[in-house]
Formats: C-alpha cells, sequence, structure tokens
C-alpha cells in the first residue's frame, strides 16, 4: 500500500490558478495591486453576500491587527480574546501594546463562553478598564454562538472582530461567517480551505472603512505628490500574483467544503460505534460548518483507557498527520501572566481532542489507510 505522507490539511489546486497567475506575469502586475487583487475582493463579497468591503491582505494575522487598528485599540486597553485559538488571534493585541485577556469555551461550539465573557466583561470594568474588543473565533469552521455573544458585546457596547480565518464557506441560519462582527477576518494560508499560498482579507461593513484599512496596509502614504506619513503604516497589502491563485481557487470553494464536509461524515461514520470517542459536529441546523479541520474528543475513562496520544502516535507510525486541538492561550508560556475567565473547558478539549486528515483532497485509498489504523487499534 501506498505510504506517502497524508497531511491534516494541504492545499489543493482546483486547476485554473496557473491561468490568473500568468496573465499577472503577462502584464507585467506583479505589484501588491492589480486586476486580480480587485478581482478576488468583488468575488469574497459576491461570496458573502451581506453589502460587505473586502480588503486582500498579507495574511490574517494582518487582518486581526488591521481590525484592532480599525476599532481604535491602543496600548494599555483591554481586549477579550477566546482562548481556545491559534496564537495568531492573540498576538496582535500586543502589536498594539493592549492587554489580551482571555475567556473560556463553552461546550456546544467550543467557541468564546457568553457566561464567561460577561464575566470578565463586567469584572474588568470594576478594574476600571472596559474592554475595548472582543476577539470571538468559529474554531475548526464551526460557527461560534452568534446571537447570544452579540447580546453581551450588544450589552456593553463592545465591537466584535470576528476571526473566521478558519471558516470560509460556514454559516449560521444561512449568514455566512465572516459578516457576523463589527469587522471580520479571512485567512488564505496554505492549510486553508481555499488558500492564496499566503493572505488573508479584512471584512468591513463599508467601503470607507475598508478604504481606511488599505490606507494603514499600504503605509500609511497621505495624499501628496511625495512620500509623507501622518500615521503609522503596515506593508500588509496581498501581491496581484498571490490573488491570482485565490481568483481560481474561490472557483473551487464550494467543491472544497463539500470534501471536507465528507471526511466530516467519513469519521462520524467511522467513530461511531466506540465508545468514549466522539466527533466534533454543530450543535443543531442552524449552523453550517466547513469543517476545515475534522476534529474528536477522547475520554479515556470510557474508551477502555485509550488517549488521544496513543492515537496520534499509531497514525503517526503510518505517516498520517494528526494533531492536538490548539492549546489555549492563557496556558501558553506568552501569555500565562494575563487574566483568564471561565473553568476547564477549553483545557480539558486540548488535553483530549485530536485533529485528524481533513483535506479536500483526500482519495478513498487515504481514507482506507486511516480507517486500517483506527480499526487495528481499537478494533471493528
Amino acid at each position: 500500500m501506498n505510504n506517502q505522507k497524508i497531511w491534516l490539511s494541504s492545499p489543493h489546486m482546483g486547476g485554473n490558478e496557473q491561468n490568473y497567475v500568468n496573465e499577472a506575469f503577462d502584464t507585467n502586475w506583479v505589484a501588491p495591486l492589480g486586476p486580480n487583487v480587485n478581482g478576488l475582493e468583488y468575488d469574497l463579497e459576491w461570496y458573502l453576500g451581506q453589502d460587505v468591503a473586502v480588503g486582500a491582505l498579507s495574511s490574517g494575522t494582518a487582518a486581526i491587527h488591521l481590525g484592532l487598528v480599525l476599532l481604535g485599540v491602543q496600548a494599555g486597553d483591554v481586549v477579550l480574546c477566546q482562548s481556545m485559538t491559534f496564537s495568531a488571534s492573540a498576538n496582535p493585541i500586543l502589536y498594539q501594546g493592549a492587554i489580551p485577556v482571555f475567556i473560556d469555551s463553552e461546550s456546544q461550539t467550543w467557541n468564546l463562553c457568553p457566561v464567561a465573557l460577561e464575566q470578565a466583561i463586567v469584572s474588568e470594568i470594576a478594574k476600571g478598564k472596559k474592554p475595548k474588543a472582543i476577539i470571538a473565533v468559529h474554531l475548526y469552521g464551526v460557527p461560534y454562538q452568534i446571537e447570544a455573544v452579540r447580546a453581551v458585546a450588544d450589552a456593553y457596547q463592545i465591537p466584535i472582530l470576528e476571526d473566521s480565518a478558519e471558516a470560509l464557506g460556514s454559516s449560521y441560519k444561512g449568514q455566512k461567517c465572516g459578516t457576523f462582527g463589527d469587522i471580520g477576518v479571512l485567512s488564505f494560508n496554505g492549510n486553508k480551505i481555499i488558500t492564496t499560498s499566503g493572505g488573508g482579507a479584512i471584512v468591513t461593513p463599508t467601503a470607507a472603512l475598508k478604504q481606511k484599512a488599505l490606507f494603514y496596509a499600504t503605509q500609511s502614504r497621505d495624499d501628496a505628490p511625495h512620500y509623507q506619513h501622518s500615521a503609522i503604516g503596515y506593508n500588509y497589502r496581498m501581491s496581484n500574483i498571490c490573488a491570482g491563485i485565490g481568483r481560481g481557487q474561490m472557483e473551487v470553494l464550494d467543491s472544497h467544503v463539500s470534501k471536507r464536509r465528507a471526511m466530516h461524515d467519513f469519521y462520524a461514520d467511522l467513530f461511531q460505534n466506540y465508545n468514549g470517542i466522539s466527533v466534533f459536529t454543530v450543535p443543531n441546523a442552524d449552523y453550517f460548518a466547513n469543517y476545515w479541520l475534522s476534529a474528536i474528543v477522547v475520554d479515556p475513562l470510557v474508551a477502555n483507557g485509550l488517549t488521544r496520544e496513543t492515537l496520534r502516535l499509531a497514525l503517526e507510525a503510518e505517516n498520517i498527520e494528526s494533531r492536538p486541538l490548539w492549546k489555549p492561550m492563557h496556558l501558553q508560556p506568552i501569555f500565562q501572566q494575563y487574566s483568564y475567565y471561565g473553568t476547564t473547558i477549553a483545557e480539558t478539549l486540548f488535553e483530549n481532542g485530536l485533529c485528524l486528515p481533513s483535506g479536500s483532497n483526500l482519495d478513498d485509498e487515504a481514507r482506507d489507510r486511516i480507517r486500517n489504523v483506527i480499526v487495528k487499534l481499537i478494533g471493528s
């Protein structure tokens, strides 16, 4: 049997990306502007469908950073952030010299817990620091509790920066993720559901706010015939070449979502008869997940002593990549000094959770190899 590496989530080209890239070379549009950048922004605006404006940037991290800038976050401000996420959600808080405060997950969507969120707001206000922004994440493509989180945010008049880096193609009650926050963020990193090699986008409610973001993203150049700068700027614009890859990827986005969801269904079927192993799934029909990564939780007390690490090592021995869930930010060495509100849900998920190969380019042979490892380890 083929023993080629099965990756957790590898890039998957659709076939037309090269045509857009070649056009960029043929027309000498190799700068961080051009027809592909404009075209990708239009494609994303049309896809999201909520009268939003999209700015293509060099990374999702850049989009989070600019989102904080647009929301007026400054040094010393408190920013509330979901703890169970990738560090790119939280690092830009420190870029601004602001103070991250981390919030536990809830058990249904593994995302920002509305109860812990309100506790944090009340506590921080009592300390004399009303939070300036909330960073909410759609973990692994599963939407957070949209209405509950928004109700808390609105009650205290705190804007939401919606980290939809993992959730392009996901939706809640028919509305696309990336359009629920006061500002939204997308990522097109190499492991995402579609890729521009590296890249991201900021989603704003108005064209004027988009233009303000792009002003900062292009070194904050004032309108003058010479180089003049009255504000701190950044080199955050996406290149026309990378945007060309993105335009080709947008043509296969729905197909990639369908194939990722099929991988989730594969795991749901594979583990349905194993006690102590649960597949991460949306709580009800209001939620539509792209299942960017399929994930499981292993309860050793119920699964006859099986642990997520035993399973990970068994897959690794067969050249199959899997990975523990995101280690919560409040447990990370760089962030341990900051406040945390909640219980141990995020921590327990990290201890027992595992992300499994989920790429839209996985075939039946790959699925058979994964199934064989599970059956050999646990039994049929």
